[in-house]
């Protein structure tokens, strides 16, 4: 979703070549098609946290990512927006092939083994954090008050959840779990910075079934190396969550979240997208009946108070 931001931010402002125009949705149409991508995204940590009762943790993402990409391509052949990459896109293909829909995804699948889905889906939301001081390193963006201030918010909201004079340093599943979560965070704020400094050739979307197909292949590679071959007992649970982890989580929210950033601010959606951990949390504690600590929800307010803090001073900017 951050990608997804970032990415249509900068196709705003830059010419396309051989682009299909597009007519921007009205505010209502836009507002629930954003309201569609944060349950959609929201209930994806439910469904990944799922998975792992029938498949591996990276089998579970590559045949997400499978399913994903069948339906992106679907998807765009019906809307006649699907384009044969050229040479200058093959650097922001890579670099959301792997960092995002790869090594974020897998990343986040491991740690979900040891990590509840709720404090997963706050921890991974650390992204926009980790995005603020990188682009002023690599990109040389300015860090005024506002993201200050973001950063200081976030990184106490971290400091809630994790409580380190609290925290089971012994316990080395929470410990590696969280790492892995955070190092998924990482990887994703790195694709961000990159979208950034991207030109754009062609349109956001029409790269999104290569995106995700170098994904798949990528990671039915790893999953083959590291977890060997694949052992699934199919069932009809297995299959509908697949279905909506490919369909919904990957292809119908992508391609909304695509069409809400043409027709609304890009601070309007970045702050609309703060709401994905909110639903993820709520959903893990109704579905998964994880509970909902003090430290948890404190921490995750901090947090969503940071990150809104940042894209508000950069709507200024």
């Amino acid at each position: 979703p951050l990608y997804s931001s970032a990415a249509s931010d900068v196709y705003k402002r830059q010419p396309i070549v051989g682009a299909m125009p597009t007519e921007n949705l009205s505010r209502r149409h836009a507002l629930t098609l954003l309201a569609i991508v944060v349950l959609a995204w929201g209930f994806t940590w439910v469904v990944s946290k799922l998975l792992l009762q029938y498949m591996t943790p990276i089998w579970a993402v590559a045949a997400r990512s499978v399913v994903g990409t069948a339906a992106l391509l679907v998807l765009g052949l019906a809307l006649r927006r699907v384009a044969w990459p050229v040479k200058a896109d093959v650097p922001v293909i890579l670099s959301v092939g792997l960092l995002h829909m790869g090594a974020f995804a897998a990343l986040v699948s491991q740690g979900l083994q040891y990590v509840p889905a709720g404090r997963s889906v706050v921890l991974a939301y650390t992204t926009p954090l980790w995005v603020i001081p990188a682009a002023r390193l690599f990109l040389g963006e300015p860090i005024g008050r506002g993201r200050q201030a973001g950063l200081a918010l976030g990184l106490a909201g971290l400091v809630v959840i994790f409580n380190p004079l609290a925290f089971d340093w012994h316990n080395a599943d929470a410990v590696f779990g969280n790492g892995l979560v955070l190092l998924a965070a990482l990887c994703w704020a790195a694709n961000i910075v990159y979208v950034r400094a991207h030109r754009w050739v062609t349109p956001p979307f029409e790269l999104a079934f290569w995106q995700a197909l170098l994904a798949s292949v990528v990671l039915a590679a790893v999953a083959w190396a590291a977890e060997g071959r694949p052992r699934v007992v199919w069932s009809p649970d297995l299959c509908w969550l697949l279905g909506y982890g490919g369909v919904f989580g990957i292809a119908v929210a992508y391609w909304a979240a695509v069409n809400v950033n043409r027709s609304l601010p890009a601070g309007v959606t970045s702050i609309g997208l703060l709401g994905v951990p909110v639903v993820g949390l709520l959903c893990s504690a109704a579905i998964l009946h994880e509970p909902l600590s003090t430290p948890l929800v404190v921490g995750m307010a901090l947090i969503v108070a940071g990150i809104a803090a940042g894209v508000l001073d950069k709507g200024r900017g």
